[in-house]
């Protein structure tokens, strides 16, 4: 089994794709109308507009609601990336040295899901 990709299911696919390229530097692959995927090293982000969950996914997933999934992205130092952060990112916790060593920012993303974008200590 390969793990192919996380999605989420948002009701603006354009304000979270310019969120994540924004975060990310990897631009939006737009594939399909409503779908879209940014294809980082190690894993593909899709973000996929409600109206198709409704027709192709018997509507197995709300728009917006998750509150459990934590979105992790590794830079190389956390605390450079903070002047360049989207303007639509909400600041969960400032940058913060783990108990296991890396330097964590918390966000959530326009539709309210956390993403962690951390630095691993140097060797």
């Amino acid at each position: 089994m390969k793990f192919a990709s996380v999605r989420l299911v948002t009701n603006d696919v354009e304000r979270l794709a310019s969120f994540y390229t924004r975060l990310s530097g990897v631009p939006a692959m737009h594939l399909a109308d409503g779908f879209c995927e940014l294809r980082l090293p190690g894993a593909t982000l899709a973000i996929s507009a409600q109206q198709l969950i409704q027709r192709f996914n018997a509507g197995a997933a709300p728009a917006a609601a998750n509150r459990s999934a934590i979105l992790e992205f590794e830079v190389e130092d956390v605390d450079a990336l903070l002047p360049s952060l989207p303007t639509s990112a909400e600041v969960v916790q400032e940058p913060t040295t783990m108990p296991w060593g890396n330097r964590s920012l918390l966000l959530r993303d326009p539709d309210g899901s956390l993403v962690n974008v951390f630095s691993r200590p140097l060797p």
